[in-house]
């Protein structure tokens, strides 16, 4: 399974307890780019830079490849998303990966991509 940036946001606010425990039973893929967005970002305090920094080292952390780039490539030229979204979903594309995410929608035109939103449903499909 491969964890989208938000869900990863979301497992360090103590409400979101059971996203934590997800990380812990499937152990986590991420894009090089959700380690990038999370990480880069600039209004981090400490407490939250420190429980990234120590997902990131358990997490694996999936390269932006040449294979992860011609799919985003092709993905952008089906239908316009953002450059973060291609990527994430070209990496679950190429890696054979469930994507977990809170925004199904803006994937979900994509037939191949197997999604999962744990806000939804406690269980994959």
């Amino acid at each position: 399974m491969l964890l989208d940036s938000n869900i990863i946001i979301y497992s360090a606010q103590p409400k979101y307890n059971r996203l934590r425990e997800l990380s812990a039973e499937y152990v986590p893929a991420v894009s090089a780019l959700s380690y990038l967005e999370v990480l880069g970002y600039h209004q981090l305090n400490e407490e939250q830079r420190q429980y990234f920094e120590e997902f990131f080292q358990v997490a694996q952390v999936l390269p932006i490849s040449q294979d992860v780039l011609k799919q985003a490539v092709t993905l952008r030229q089906q239908k316009r998303m953002t450059l973060g979204d291609s990527i994430i979903a070209g990496t679950a594309l190429v890696y054979g990966l469930t994507l977990i995410t809170r925004n199904t929608g803006d994937f979900s035109w994509m037939t191949q991509l197997k999604l999962w939103n744990p806000f939804d449903s406690d269980k994959p499909n």
